[in-house]
């Protein structure tokens, strides 16, 4: 249930925000940090969280830090997700086979 370690930490806006800015592609602590309402080292302390959990990866350039998004870290969130959308399927489509041998057996 890995997924459930990273709802608890995509849960907090700030997590969010910074994995939002790593869409965009990698970049430095400080670069991540411009205009969030948090300091560089609250930053810091939301990408370690980011990547205990599996959905953020760092490479050292010379002094510098660079993280990315770790996209297989997101692909069990989405398969959990997606099963939502799977079962939903399944009922549209046993309800539409439902009714329409309700249909057909009236005619």
């Amino acid at each position: 249930m890995a997924y459930g370690l990273a709802l608890a930490v995509l849960a907090d806006p700030t997590r969010r925000q910074v994995l939002e800015r790593l869409r965009e592609g990698a970049q430095a602590v400080n670069a991540i940090a411009a205009g969030l309402p948090v300091s560089r080292p609250a930053v810091s302390q939301h990408l370690k969280v980011l990547k205990q959990a599996g959905l953020v990866e760092e490479r050292s350039e010379g002094a510098r830090r660079i993280y990315s998004v770790r996209r297989d870290g997101l692909l069990e969130v989405r398969a959990w997700l997606d099963s939502f959308w799977d079962d939903a399927l399944d009922a549209f489509k046993l309800e539409a086979e439902r009714s329409y041998k309700v249909k057909k057996g009236k005619r």
